[in-house]
């Protein structure tokens, strides 16, 4: 699958809700949902800010999407989904995964191959550095450990 330009004007976009995250006092992670090239909704990781175990950032822009068929979208996560976010992605059948990053947490990749979702990995330094750098405060750390259910 090739990288489009198109997917970095969309990760951006997916890291302006990391970034709301923080400013909320949650996690670095956001979500985009896209179909036909345009932002159908979005998300970040809202379980510090609800108390709400669940709500990944991806999870949380599926919930904002609503009642909707999921086929032909495409989704910019900042992070490599867990195996939950995985799971829900393969169940919904989205067309494509854009991943910003997978070095700071490598995910569930191996659940999107089952459920046969194409992905494509970006590397993207954005979503690198910004993890990394939210990561560095032990306090994060701490947050993270539990987001991922250590």
């Amino acid at each position: 699958m090739a990288v489009e330009p198109h997917h970095f004007d969309f990760m951006a976009e997916a890291i302006r809700e990391a970034e709301t995250s923080i400013a909320q006092g949650g996690l670095p992670i956001g979500a985009v949902l896209t179909r036909d090239n345009k932002i159908i909704a979005r998300g970040h990781n809202n379980r510090v800010q609800e108390k709400n175990v669940i709500l990944h950032g991806e999870m949380s822009c599926l919930r904002n999407a609503g009642l909707i068929s999921f086929h032909n979208t495409v989704m910019y996560t900042t992070l490599s989904p867990c195996s939950m976010c995985a799971g829900a992605i393969g169940l919904f059948k989205l067309s494509l995964l854009v991943i910003g990053e997978s070095v700071t947490f490598p995910g569930s990749k191996d659940i999107l191959d089952q459920f046969g979702i194409p992905y494509i990995d970006l590397a993207d330094d954005r979503s690198i550095d910004m993890m990394k750098s939210w990561r560095s405060n032990p306090a994060n750390e701490r947050l993270w450990q539990g987001d991922i259910g250590n």
